[in-house]
Formats: C-alpha cells, structure tokens, sequence
C-alpha cells in the first residue's frame, strides 16, 4: 500500500477517536482464512501464494520446538529459486576482506566446527492485526512464529576465514529471492561488525532434517533474539563494508519509532526511527480454543508458550477473572534462553457463563507483558506483545 493511501486510512479510521488515544485488540487468531499444503507443509494458514506467506495455527504453540511442517512462512520476494539452480549453490563473502570466498554446503559441513542452537523465530509483524487503526502489512494473527533446534557454523568463523580487514565495520546479507523488476528492492539486511556474536550462525539444518525450501534451504542466517527479518532465508551474499550501506528493508521498511515506547499516532508519526531489531517478552495461549465450551465441574488445561529476546523466561501467569488476579503457571523445561518455554495450568470452573482467560509472561530482565490497551501503536504493526486473551463458555 501506498503510503498516501495508508495515512488517508489511518487518519479516517482514527477520526473517531480522541487526539493520542489508540485502541487496541486481540490479535486475530480465529480469523478465516485458506489452509492449503505446501510441499514439505502442513495445510496452515494461508495469505499468499507468492511469495509464500503461510502461518502455523494457534493451537500448535503448546508445545517447545514447531515441527518443520507446522513452520511458519514469510517471504518477501515472488521470484525463489529453483532447486536446479541450487545445485550450483555457493555462499559468497566479499568486500572488506583478505581471501574473498565461495563457499560449497559440504565445505561448510566439513572445514568448519559445527553449533547447534535452539531458538525462536517471529516475524516482527506477529499479531498485527490487534492494531487499530490497522497497520500496512499482512493481517497476522500470533502465528507467525516458531522454535527450531538449528545446527550450522558460526558467522564468525566463516569471517575469520575471509579474514576481515582493519576498516571492515558492516555486513549486508543477501538471500537467492529477487524481486520480479529492477527497479524494486530487494531484499537485503545489515548488521554492525559490533553486533556479531557467538550465537549467530549459518544454518543448514533445522530440526535435525535439512533446513525446509520454504524456511530458506539451504542455508539461512540465524541471529537469536531477534525479529526474523534479519534472518535472511537462502543466503547467498556477505557484503564486508567500511560504512553503512543505505537499503530500502533497513532504512524504510522495518523501522520503529525511535522512543521508549516505540509508539506514534497516524497524527502523529515518529520523526525518528530505528531497525527493528531485539524481540519483546510475549506469550500465547495455544489451549483452549478462543469461544471454546466446557461443561462445568470438567478440567481444564490451559497451555501455551513464552519466550523474549534472550533474557530467558521467569514465570508465566494466568488470570481466569479478566485480569483481577493472577496464579503463576507451571513452566516447562529451559531448552535455551532463546526458545519458547512451555507453561500449563489447570482449572474446573463450576459457575456457568463466559469466562475470560489471560496470560503473561515476566523475563528474567523484570519486563513484563502489557495489557491490550497499554501498547502504542506504530505505524508498521511491529512488536505487538500484548497479554493473551481468549474467551470461554462454561455451560
């Protein structure tokens, strides 16, 4: 969308509402929409067919690591390549560097030290669509996300093997999506050379299979803690520069306000912005169903995951009285502090009526996630981490 076009919608859809006041919604979970099988998927959720934009169902988040099939798919550019021309496939560093390289899968497997690491992956226009106004982008609901056990090499060494030079400061990745014409931007992400850490890897696997071709096959980059926007699917490009490198994805498209809130109003929109980059504390609830009914006296489990950019989580509550209470729930195992960590909590509710269930989740940094109405919006639909909100009937 343009825009023109989204400010004229934004500011029409905001008349009604008082100067700053934004309100905000669940994200919509229960949304109709297509579910069609793609090769090596699941039928999931489906927004389009080109690029693949496919989300995993909210009833699979009750669980640590989403299965390759239930992976969630976010693609930017239409034109991916075809598994012939991944034949010839080679990793490609350049730039600022002693010994440029082109670097085969099997030189990968075999000259470098393997890592393996476990984290989570979301798109950071996850749960969009409780923004109101709404935001340009796609209308997601919370499934665009999930946790995969990645093994790979690390970033690093595959550096030190070009061997950086002394005025080396940036790296540009690029993936094997193009865009259908010249004169629209592809796809390209950038880190500072201070960013890089241990942690971020080269991965080839996911899930201990090869990485699926619609989750970046055969190599994709893995940066844990952040939004999977810098996670570029197919790598194919590291650009080693002296000094930033201008890009529509990184300059236009996902920024955020530059505040602490990361907030703004269609009246008025941020003058200053940055790159998304490190993910909120955020929780959902996978069980029970949204509208689902009980007869009462019957046990019910409610299950979900949580998960932030790193910190690790501390506990998860529940609040079955909208809020008024909170009971904390029983946490699964730490797989890393990067993954989704598994929480449960039983109830048998005996009054009849409807019934709202809520639940939070608190890192071990102290954040902890906001109510509904509490978030600013922004103008990109970026980091919505709200407390989950479902309701049920007891009858």
């Amino acid at each position: 969308m343009q825009r023109r076009n989204f400010l004229h919608l934004s500011f029409a859809a905001a008349a009604s509402l008082q100067a700053g006041d934004i309100f905000i919604s669940q994200p919509k979970d229960d949304q109709q929409s297509a579910k069609v099988a793609f090769p090596e998927k699941k039928p999931l959720n489906t927004y389009s067919n080109r690029p693949p934009l496919l989300e995993t169902p909210i009833e699979y988040f009750d669980r640590a690591i989403t299965p390759n099939e239930l992976f969630f798919v976010r693609w930017h550019m239409p034109v991916i390549p075809t598994v012939k021309w991944l034949k010839s496939y080679h990793l490609v560093v350049e730039g600022e560097v002693e010994t440029p390289l082109a670097l085969s899968i099997n030189e990968l497997k075999n000259d470098f030290p393997s890592v393996e690491i476990t984290a989570t992956m979301q798109c950071g226009g996850n749960s969009r669509s409780a923004f109101h106004p709404t935001p340009v982008g796609i209308q997601w609901g919370n499934g665009a996300m999930g946790c995969a056990h990645f093994k790979g090499v690390k970033l690093k060494d595959v550096l030190k093997k070009a061997g950086l030079k002394s005025d080396a400061a940036w790296l540009l990745f690029n993936g094997g999506d193009r865009p259908v014409k010249n004169d629209i931007p592809d796809f390209q992400r950038e880190i500072a050379l201070d960013e890089l850490r241990d942690d971020i890897i080269v991965a080839y696997e996911q899930n201990g299979e090869d990485i699926p071709f619609l989750n970046g096959y055969p190599l994709r980059l893995i940066i844990p803690g952040y939004y999977a926007d810098s996670w570029v699917k197919q790598l194919t490009h590291i650009h080693v520069t002296k000094e930033y490198t201008p890009t529509f994805f990184m300059d236009v498209a996902y920024r955020i306000p530059k505040n602490e809130c990361h907030c703004e109003t269609p009246e008025n929109l941020a003058k200053e912005s940055e790159p998304l980059s490190w993910m909120n504390v955020k929780s959902v609830i996978a069980k029970p169903r949204n509208h689902s009914k009980y007869k009462a006296g019957s046990n019910i489990q409610i299950k979900g995951i949580a998960f932030d950019g790193g910190s690790g989580i501390k506990k998860v509550e529940v609040s079955v009285d909208g809020g008024k209470s909170w009971k904390e729930a029983k946490l699964g195992k730490e797989l890393s502090k990067y993954a989704f960590r598994t929480y449960s909590y039983n109830i048998a509710p005996l009054n009849k009526g409807k019934m709202t269930i809520m639940a939070r989740a608190t890192n071990n940094k102290g954040e902890t996630q906001p109510f509904d109405h509490e978030i600013g919006w922004n103008h990109g639909g970026y980091g919505y981490n709200g407390i989950d909100t479902i309701e049920v009937e007891i009858v």
